[in-house]
């Protein structure tokens, strides 16, 4: 995902604060992929999604318009649907449905291309700048990465679904075509707010594709087991509070500093999932890793040479711009 710039040159949080909330954002971001696997053991994927979203997006829109946050436009619900629908509906949804069928470390690891899209996108719209050299040769490497984790999916079909993996990859592309939307999109000046709008519209979204899947009536509460249950309430209020710590260091901590979640979250995830899940790591996986991570760092330097976008581009976000 790309990184905003803090508004502000000045940090005045201290240094143990910063660590912490960056502590909270590798871990927690890191680890939802597995819990999101977890969750769709027993529940359908975008049902479960839908209930996620609403209740968090909800409880942040009550929260900030009880501290005081303006009342959106219809102007600005607009835009938050449209940023949620590729955000949470194409980009999240799309994770969620592949978890049925892939290991959550290939999840991480195809998501971790999201930046490269995003430059490649960007580069290919009417007026897009092209990538310089360094950018350019970031972009192809992490595709690389990309195409020998996608290959090895089709070569393992009953360890990796290629139908799962794809399916992430979309999901990727929409990811980044909604970042890019929500960069200049008239929102709320609120990123919590905005967010807020964006996870409960993506939500409403997910329930009615989950009525046209008949998720509704083959659902059985009676058969959601206990660690689908503790996933769904982690996912819902631990993945929350880190999208909180993300917003709050956008405000106090260097951009390059907030920026190194990209690079970590994908490890966290292949080892959580090997640790707990008992997931693979192979050479074949490390090798796309660090390909895929090289490249994100490779292209993040790159812009981080440019002239700092305006505060406009820290709204927009949801807490699955990290992650799932």
């Amino acid at each position: 995902m790309t990184q905003p710039a803090s508004p502000s040159n000045e940090y005045r949080a201290s240094p143990l604060a910063v660590w912490s909330a960056l502590t909270v954002v590798y871990l927690v971001w890191g680890s939802t992929y597995l819990a999101i696997r977890f969750a769709v053991e027993t529940t359908p994927p975008f049902l479960m999604a839908a209930a996620r979203f609403i209740v968090s997006g909800g409880c942040l829109l009550v929260w900030r318009r009880a501290a005081g946050d303006t009342k959106p436009t219809l102007l600005e619900w607009r835009n938050a649907a449209i940023i949620g629908l590729f955000l949470l509906v194409g980009g999240n949804g799309g994770v969620v449905w592949a978890a049925q069928f892939i290991p959550s470390s290939l999840s991480a690891l195809l998501v971790a291309t999201v930046p490269l899209w995003m430059a490649l996108i960007d580069t290919l719209r009417p007026g897009g700048k092209w990538p310089g050299l360094k950018s350019a040769l970031g972009i192809f490497i992490g595709f690389c990465g990309a195409a020998l984790l996608i290959g090895w999916s089709a070569a393992n079909a009953g360890a990796m679904n290629l139908a799962g993996a794809a399916a992430v990859v979309l999901a990727s592309i929409f990811w980044a075509i909604g970042s890019l939307y929500g960069r200049t999109a008239p929102l709320p000046a609120s990123p919590l707010l905005a967010a807020g709008m964006e996870m409960f519209s993506g939500g409403i979204a997910q329930v009615i594709i989950a009525l046209a899947l008949g998720e509704w009536s083959s659902f059985d509460p009676a058969a959601v087991s206990q660690r689908s249950a503790l996933a769904l309430v982690y996912l819902t209020i631990i993945g929350s509070c880190a999208f909180v710590a993300y917003a709050w260091l956008l405000r106090v901590a260097p951009t390059p500093l907030v920026a190194t979640y990209a690079y970590v979250n994908p490890l966290v995830a292949v080892l959580l999932g090997f640790f707990l899940a008992d997931e693979p790591i192979t050479l074949r996986t490390l090798l796309a890793a660090g390909l895929i991570i090289g490249s994100v760092v490779l292209v993040s330097s790159q812009k981080q040479k440019s002239p700092a976008p305006s505060d406009r581009a820290v709204r927009g976000l949801s807490v699955t711009s990290k992650s799932p």
